[in-house]
């Protein structure tokens, strides 16, 4: 009879322990913040990270990255929490987070598109800001690029072989190199988010690949540097930026979003509905002040200053005196 109990036992001592593990899970709820961010932010995000503990040394800091597509479609989509959420490109919180999940985020970073790879890359020695696309037309180069579905970088890549269209007035002897780099670049070559590639690039499985100058930077790559009337860097380029464009994935199944070529700038906001606001504002606030803004130079990923906020009226009164109103 003693053995037939057992199971009994065990189911109550098992349900107790559930108890307490949900009661010890609940109470430490509000000593945690949880972020959502851009591979390219990997670094900075880990500094900020970093700082932010020696503030708060209680605080279990969550960090997802990936790309910003994806960051985003987080909490609009599977409807997961998030206390912040910080972005390459500004429109994706625009285009996938408000009205219904955001009301207001901060422009807090620029960056630039260059050519990534290594010392043993084919054609390394060659390589420069006037041909690069005739070596990427090769068809013994492996090249990659992130999916514009998923990634800004993906998106702005192909605004980048755009733009060369425009620019390089020969171009190849006549043939358009974003054709060309698009059947160049086939999808084995393209991952969900750039820093996925920079594997691809040390294996050599790849011999180059789209990224920002920061991530070139932060991963001590050799880079291509390219010309600003198509790297995405200048704000007093964006009229000729604009005339580049890509269509991408909208919010819902079937709908596309088309965006238009624009100087590279990231956002930040804190969802609605955000589980712990309070920790959230502190963060920003570290993110948005002067030893934020170091540690986002450092890492290659020029700070704006002052921060651009769009939707003031909406931002949590704490923040309003660290940025300047956009609208």
């Amino acid at each position: 009879m003693r053995g037939m109990s057992l199971p009994g036992e065990v189911m109550r001592w098992a349900v107790l322990i559930s108890a307490v593990a949900a009661l010890i899970s609940g109470c430490g709820g509000e000593e945690k913040l949880i972020i959502f961010h851009a591979g390219s932010l990997s670094k900075p995000m880990a500094d900020l990270v970093e700082a932010f503990k020696r503030l708060h040394p209680e605080v279990e800091v969550q960090r997802e990255a990936s790309g910003s597509l994806v960051a985003a479609r987080k909490v609009s989509e599977l409807r997961r929490e998030a206390d912040l959420v910080a972005v390459a490109d500004y429109k994706v919180i625009e285009a996938i987070l408000m009205p219904d999940y955001a009301d207001w985020y901060v422009k807090f970073a620029g960056n630039r598109m260059v050519i990534a790879y290594t010392e043993r890359s084919r054609y390394g020695d060659e390589i420069n800001s006037d041909n690069w696309f005739e070596i990427l037309a090769r068809k013994d180069v492996r090249f990659g690029r992130s999916d514009p579905n998923m990634d800004p970088c993906g998106y702005r890549t192909l605004m980048v072989w755009q733009l060369a269209d425009i620019y390089y007035k020969d171009r190849l002897k006549g043939r358009s190199i974003y054709e060309t780099l698009m059947e160049n670049c086939p999808p084995s070559n393209i991952r969900q988010g750039s820093v996925e590639l920079l594997p691809l690039l040390e294996s050599l499985d790849l011999d180059y690949a789209f990224e920002y100058l920061s991530v070139a930077k932060q991963h001590r790559l050799r880079y291509v540097e390219l010309p600003r009337e198509i790297d995405l860097s200048d704000p007093d380029l964006e009229e000729l930026y604009a005339k580049a464009q890509v269509r991408i994935t909208g919010k819902k199944p079937g709908e596309y979003i088309v965006i238009k070529g624009s100087p590279i700038v990231y956002g930040v906001t804190i969802p609605k509905g955000a589980p712990h606001y309070d920790l959230a504002v502190d963060f920003l606030k570290l993110m948005l002040s002067e030893e934020g803004k170091r540690i986002m130079d450092e890492n290659g990923q020029p700070p704006i200053d002052p921060p651009l906020a769009v939707g003031v009226r909406n931002m949590p009164p704490e923040l309003r005196e660290l940025v300047r109103g956009e609208r």
